[in-house]
C-alpha cells in the first residue's frame, strides 16, 4: 500500500498571517493525493487534532499517526459503516444497527470520543467489534455532553455540536459531506485557484466547480479564445507582460461574479504571480497550489511558513496555501477535498469573512484588502477620508 502513496499536500490559512502563524502548522490538514485503496474519509485531520499523514518521498514509507489523545483509537478494522445520521441543530444523532450482534448488556458497549474523533465498539460473543471509527468528524463536538443509549435494535449516539449554526451533511468529513456542507459557509463567494502550474490549477479547479456546483472559468481558455492563438505563441509574439495585463482585465470582469471557480494562468506570464495584479483576486477566496521540493513534513511546513512570512512571492497573498509533494492528474479530487477542508476551517474561524469579501466587491475591488477603507477612498492618494 505504501508504494502507492508518494505525495503529501499540506494546507494552511494565510487570511490573517499574524494570527495564523502563531498556530502550529500541525493543526492544519495533511493528506495524500494517491489514494487508490484508502478511505478518503480518514485522510483529513481536524484542526485540534495531532493526526497527520507523513510520507517520505525518498523511501516511500508511510507513517500513520493516531489522532485521539490518550491513544483511545483502536487499530481493529471497522466491520461495517452502515449507519443512519440526522442533524438536529444543537446536536447530531448517529444510529448504528446492532440487531445481529449478541450484546448481553450496556457494559458491552464502548463509546470513546474527543472534539473531533469518535470510536464506537461493542463486545459480542467475546469479540470486540468496531462499529464506527473516525478521526475526522465533520466539525467539533462537546465530548462531555455526548450521550448514547439503546433504542430497540439500534445503538443511538447523540453528539452535541460546538457550532449549532453549522449544518452537518454527515457525521464524517469527506468529499461528499464537504461538497454539500461548504456552500452554507461560502455563501456564494467565488474561489480563485492560483499557482505556477496551469495544468494543476485547471484540474483541481474543475473538480471543485463540479463538486460544489459552481461555474468554472479558465482564464487560459478565455484568453486563447480572445486572442485566437495559444498562450505560448502570445508570450513569444507580445511578451509575458502583455498576457498578464490581459488576464488582469479578465479577472476584473470576473470579480463581480458569484458562485464561480476561477482558474488562473501559471508561470511568469500569469497575473497572479505579480503583486500589482491581486486587486481583483481578493474578491474571492484564493487557494495557492504549490509544488514543494521538501523531503518530509517538517520541511514542507517550514517552507510554507517562510513563503508566507517573506511575502516576496505574489502567491503568498492567497487566503490558503496548499503544499503538494508531487502531482498525479487522476487524484485531483483528493487535492480539491483538501481545499474544501481548508476553506471550511477558514470560514468557520471568521464568520464575517464572506461578508467582508462581499463588501470589498460592492466597493469596486479598490485594492484595499484586507483593511477595507470607507467609500470615497482614493488608493492613489495614500490617504482616505474619515468614516
Amino acid at each position: 500500500m505504501a508504494a502507492a502513496l508518494l505525495n503529501t499536500p499540506l494546507s494552511i490559512s494565510t487570511q490573517n498571517p499574524k494570527k495564523t502563524l502563531g498556530v502550529p502548522l500541525q493543526d492544519f490538514p495533511l493528506l495524500n493525493p494517491r489514494l487508490s485503496r484508502f478511505d478518503r474519509r480518514k485522510l483529513l485531520s481536524s484542526p485540534s487534532s495531532s493526526s497527520s499523514l507523513i510520507l517520505s518521498k525518498r523511501n516511500g514509507v508511510l507513517d500513520r499517526l493516531q489522532s485521539v489523545s490518550g491513544g483511545h483509537v483502536s487499530a481493529i478494522p471497522v466491520e461495517t459503516k452502515n449507519y443512519e445520521f440526522s442533524d438536529g441543530d444543537a446536536e447530531v444523532e448517529l444510529r448504528l444497527d446492532i440487531s445481529k450482534l449478541d450484546i448481553m448488556s450496556t457494559s458491552d458497549i464502548f463509546v470513546d470520543m474527543d472534539e473531533t474523533s469518535l470510536l464506537v465498539r461493542v463486545k459480542a460473543s467475546g469479540t470486540l467489534i468496531t462499529l464506527m471509527e473516525t478521526n475526522c468528524l465533520f466539525e467539533k463536538i462537546k465530548p462531555s455532553e455526548t450521550i448514547w443509549y439503546i433504542d430497540e435494535d439500534q445503538l443511538v449516539v447523540n453528539l452535541k455540536k460546538c457550532d449549532r449554526d453549522l449544518k452537518w451533511p454527515d457525521v464524517m468529513e469527506s468529499w461528499e459531506s464537504l461538497t454539500k456542507g461548504i456552500l452554507q459557509l461560502l455563501k456564494g463567494t467565488s474561489i480563485y485557484i492560483v499557482g505556477d502550474s496551469t495544468e494543476i490549477n485547471e484540474k483541481v479547479g474543475n473538480e471543485l466547480a463540479t463538486g460544489i456546483g459552481y461555474i468554472p472559468f479558465s482564464t487560459s481558455d478565455l484568453l486563447e479564445r480572445y486572442a485566437q492563438q495559444s498562450i505560448e505563441s502570445w508570450v513569444v509574439s507580445d511578451g509575458a507582460d502583455s498576457v498578464a495585463e490581459a488576464e488582469g482585465a479578465i479577472l476584473q470582469s470576473l470579480s463581480s461574479h458569484a458562485r464561480s471557480v476561477v482558474v488562473t494562468l501559471g508561470g511568469e506570464h500569469g497575473a497572479a504571480r505579480r503583486h500589482d495584479k491581486w486587486r481583483y483576486l481578493h474578491s474571492g477566496f484564493t487557494v495557492w497550489l504549490s509544488i514543494s521540493e521538501a523531503a518530509d513534513e517538517a520541511s514542507a511546513k517550514e517552507e510554507a511558513r517562510r513563503h508566507v512570512q517573506d511575502g516576496w512571492l505574489a502567491y503568498s497573498n492567497a487566503d490558503i496555501v496548499m503544499k503538494l509533494g508531487g502531482w498525479e492528474p487522476d487524484q485531483s479530487q483528493v487535492v480539491a477535498q483538501a481545499c474544501l477542508s481548508a476553506l471550511k476551517r477558514l470560514t468557520l474561524s471568521d464568520k464575517q469573512l464572506t461578508g467582508k469579501k462581499s463588501l470589498y466587491v460592492r466597493l469596486g475591488c479598490r485594492g484595499d484588502w484586507p483593511d477595507i477603507k470607507p467609500p470615497g477612498w482614493d488608493p492613489s492618494s495614500g490617504v482616505h477620508p474619515e468614516p
